[in-house]
């Protein structure tokens, strides 16, 4: 299986900030980009520690982003490659652009808790 980032198929998109989103077997492979500033503590909440439960291996093409864990914080800058560990929420701190590969049956349990929290923040706009 191969495929372009355009080819892939948009599961979020809000200004410059994208998920393009497929399962290949039995990982997701997502293309993704996010805006300077974006925290994604309020995506989890109600999740563990208010954070993402799935591993994440990615590459980082653009950007910087921090990582933050329950006991310390990491930094990923662009030309990196990564492994997040679950317990993680991510600051990016710089324009980003990743490609990431995480195991299908956690992504979409921990993607289902995202879009009710997201849906949640967005009654009230």
């Amino acid at each position: 299986m191969h495929g372009k980032r355009e080819d892939i198929p948009v599961m979020f998109e809000a200004g410059s900030t994208y998920s393009r989103d497929i399962e290949w077997g039995d990982m997701n492979v997502a293309f993704e980009a996010s805006q300077a500033g974006l925290d994604t503590t309020p995506f989890f909440k109600g999740l563990p520690n208010d954070a993402c439960q799935c591993p994440h291996w990615g590459y980082l093409f653009k950007g910087k982003m921090r990582i933050k864990y329950i006991d310390h914080e990491e930094v990923i800058s662009a030309g990196e490659a990564y492994y997040l560990p679950p317990g993680h929420n991510v600051v990016t701190e710089e324009d980003a652009e990743i490609v990431e590969f995480s195991p299908k049956g956690e992504y979409q349990k921990t993607m289902e808790a995202a879009e009710r929290n997201m849906a949640e923040m967005n009654k009230g706009q």
